[in-house]
């Protein structure tokens, strides 16, 4: 059952979370203890386990959640407008940059391989977040669509589909490898699609 929160209780919950998050970016998720988080908090035994009855598990889906928030975070407000083609450039830039200062470190990734992918809360927070994603993508091209710079026979959602899905194959790239090549390269084939698409 989901509690509801008063304005004080919300801001006093997303303040754990956020110095849980930055605990797990500075140690790392293994090394962080709730004693480390309720020190950098300010928070006391009771009130911690009062947001997060279940512990460390519980805790650690919510980071999941921020981080998740995070990552669409990054890219505005570039993702809720994509109108121009200039506003992809500079949406391309900015995912480009955001995982290029991550490099081989990203957040959402230590937590969840924690978590466990598979399980309910971790799969949740990952469809919710790839489903954000996509909407924000497929309303794009529509907008592209809707004004002649885009074919009007392609298939919006499975376009979107393919440029999340190379991006991500980006991202893994670049935490592999370090580089941002691929991630580049994934993006700019994508536009390049979505650009040729007007003449067929």
């Amino acid at each position: 059952m989901t509690r509801t929160l008063t304005n004080k209780g919300a801001a006093t919950r997303l303040r754990i979370v956020e110095g849980a998050a930055a605990e797990i970016r500075d140690r790392g998720v293994l090394a962080t203890t709730l004693d480390d988080v309720r020190a950098r908090t300010g928070t006391s035994k009771s009130q911690l386990f009062h947001y997060f009855p279940d512990g460390k598990e519980q805790l650690l889906l919510a980071v999941a959640e921020f981080e998740a928030e995070q990552v669409l975070g990054s890219q505005q407000p570039y993702l809720r407008a994509l109108h121009t083609w200039a506003d992809w450039r500079a949406w391309r830039d900015t995912v480009v940059a955001h995982y290029t200062e991550q490099g081989q470190h990203c957040p959402l990734n230590v937590v969840m391989s924690q978590i466990g992918r598979n399980t309910p809360g971790a799969q949740a927070v990952s469809t919710q977040l790839m489903e954000r994603w996509l909407t924000e993508l497929a309303a794009g091209i529509r907008h592209l669509q809707a004004a002649g710079e885009v074919g009007a026979a392609l298939d919006a959602d499975r376009a979107a589909s393919a440029l999340l899905a190379g991006l991500q194959g980006g991202v893994i790239m670049l935490l592999s490898t370090g580089s941002s090549v691929h991630l580049e390269a994934a993006l700019d084939v994508a536009i390049e699609n979505l650009r040729a698409s007007a003449g067929r």
